[in-house]
């Protein structure tokens, strides 16, 4: 039976048909979905783990056990579980492991466009990559089948297009192949030196065996494969940019589809090239397979010809192959911008508000709330990686220890438990001046409203054990500890204030829920008494969606007030009722 299936949901079948018994995972766009849907399947132990790298660790711990087991992250999220996933490669596993990671080339919700092909490579995983959500079901099932095969975890590559679009796919039932017997060796699984010299022998044996795969059988299993038509152009490709290839230039070209990126193959490709007259490769981000080509004597055209930058389209390699511009439609007039902006009634905004009107440098974090970088607020000076906010403005007070008393860092209660809380460590441990703000709104925001360690719910919205983020922090050693909601502006003014004055480490929790949460109860929407209004433009400095200036007066459109009384306590002449 076949279902139009999103990327994503279609990795969650497929590891569902496969059998998978354990899935542990981050969520981090575009790849959160994957275990969203993989948590509706009883049949799987599933749970969102606090960061990458320990639910990396307990999918391998699965494995071993004798389960098939699977955790998903997005790009930057593989460099946290880079750790686990280099030396799995090494002791390789039990019952199967499958490592979904997501790029995001575009950069549409992502700090930077990284290739994770490279992780492949450097970590001696097999890759494979789909181009549909046809491909996503199958390839999830055959990567737990090579996972046995060749005893290691297998990487399935997706991109943010291939995630979050819709095609049909073939479902099937689920096979439960039951639990592997565990039998215990230290050789195999305990990595002191001894042992992984022998195994490291072991892996370059593994490659060799999997590019011989690769060649022969990968193709006939429809993995690799290869779709002559006009012979004048040969195209490599793998992923989504197939697709794109395959609508820009149907039959005037010739495919060579690699369902597996690491390792490559070197005849199937040689073969390839010597049948065609000139031979693109197209990939998006960098050139990853190209230099493979090149590596092996093959000269093709590649990203001299394209971009290392952003997403490729159907009309950009259309234009560049057959110098054939495509049309667009184009609308009427003009549409203005509309960037990101943060929600009417979101908490953060008032805690924001209130940072400006301290004049602080800000050390920032990964969330909603780097979106206070917007104007009108404009208070956001760095943003590196998850957990960087804390360290970084450790560093910055070390290094100019006058900064201290004007600065402050700020990191969401989902990334704080994800790897702040180590920064606060180190803080605490230093006896750093440093004021460390926790945007605690009870839910992992950014990512669409996932649960983790401190919301008291796991990932079926079943009771859990809470962390208390003021005991936690006092447990680290920091011993000023603060409370404030971010509606009431001048209990932020207060306790912020005092905390930048203490010349000791300090955390200052914001707390106030969501406002997108279903269980939040809103207070009717204000209005402007227009005859009260002095045009003073005062509620407009806290950048609220929900309000404008209309025939010179302040307006608030009450489809998108939820009543905070931010802005009420700007405004000086008690116009906002």
């Amino acid at each position: 039976m076949k279902k139009l299936l999103l990327g994503n949901e279609a990795v969650a079948r497929g590891l569902y048909e496969a059998g998978c018994r354990v899935a542990s995972s981050y969520p981090g766009t575009p790849s959160t979905e994957v275990t969203e849907c993989i948590a509706k399947y009883t049949e799987i132990t599933s749970e969102w783990a606090p960061n990458e790298k320990v639910a990396c660790e307990v999918a391998f711990g699965a494995a071993v056990a004798g389960a098939r087991s699977f955790c998903a992250m997005k790009h930057v999220g593989l460099n946290v579980a880079a750790d686990p996933l280099f030396t799995s490669s090494y002791t390789g596993v039990n019952a199967g492991m499958v490592i979904v990671v997501a790029d995001d080339p575009g950069m549409h919700s992502s700090q930077n466009e990284q290739d994770s092909r490279h992780y492949a490579k450097a970590s001696k995983i097999m890759m494979l990559e789909p181009s549909d959500s046809d491909e996503c079901l199958k390839y999830s099932k055959l990567a737990f089948e090579l996972s046995e095969r060749f005893d290691t975890p297998i990487l399935l590559r997706l991109t943010t297009r291939v995630s979050h679009s819709r095609s049909l796919a073939e479902v099937s039932e689920r096979v439960d192949n039951g639990l592997k017997a565990y039998e215990k060796n230290p050789q195999k699984y305990v990595m002191v030196p001894a042992n992984a010299k022998v195994k490291h022998v072991e892996v370059e044996k593994r490659i060799l065996d999997q590019v011989a795969y690769c060649e022969a059988e990968a193709v006939e299993a429809g993995l690799n494969t290869v779709e002559y038509n006009s012979k004048k152009i040969g195209v490599i490709t793998s992923g989504i940019c197939y697709e794109y290839a395959k609508e820009a230039l149907g039959e005037n070209a010739s495919y060579l589809k690699l369902g597996c990126v690491y390792p490559l193959p070197e005849k199937l490709i040689k073969d390839f090239y010597n049948e065609c007259e000139t031979v693109y490769v197209l990939e998006e981000l960098d050139d990853y397979i190209e230099t493979h080509c090149r590596k092996i004597g093959v000269e093709v055209k590649g990203k001299s010809e394209f971009t290392l930058l952003g997403e490729y389209s159907q009309g950009l390699i259309r234009k560049v192959i057959l110098g054939e511009e495509t049309s667009a439609l184009k609308a009427d007039v003009q549409i203005p911008p509309r960037p990101p902006v943060l929600c009417a009634g979101c908490p953060h905004r008032g805690l924001f508000y209130t940072l400006k009107r301290l004049n602080v440098t800000v050390s920032g974090d990964i969330g909603c709330y780097t979106l206070g970088v917007a104007k009108p607020l404009g208070m956001m000076d760095t943003v590196l990686c998850m957990g960087g906010s804390v360290s970084g403005l450790h560093g910055r007070n070390l290094a100019n220890p006058e900064m201290a008393s004007k600065s402050v860092a700020v990191i969401g209660d989902s990334t704080f438990i994800h790897s702040g809380v180590t920064g606060l460590i180190d803080i605490a441990y230093n006896n750093s001046n440093s004021v460390t703000i926790i945007l605690d709104n009870s839910i992992t925001g950014m990512t669409g409203h996932q649960q983790n360690p401190t919301t008291g719910y796991n990932i079926k919205g079943e009771p859990a054990a809470a962390v208390s983020l003021e005991k936690l922090c006092e447990a680290v050693g920091i011993s000023n500890v603060f409370v404030v909601d971010p509606y009431d502006l001048d209990d932020c003014y207060t306790n912020i204030s005092k905390a930048l004055s203490l010349n000791t480490p300090a955390v200052v929790i914001s707390r106030r829920p969501c406002a997108l949460l279903k269980t939040v109860k809103h207070n009717p929407p204000l209005k402007v008494n227009k005859d009260k209004c002095k045009s003073c433009k005062m509620c407009m400095k806290i950048g609220c969606p929900a309000i404008s200036m209309k025939d010179g007066k302040a307006e608030i459109d009450f489809t998108q007030c939820l009543g905070c009384n931010v802005c009420s306590q700007l405004c000086k002449f008690g116009a906002i009722e």
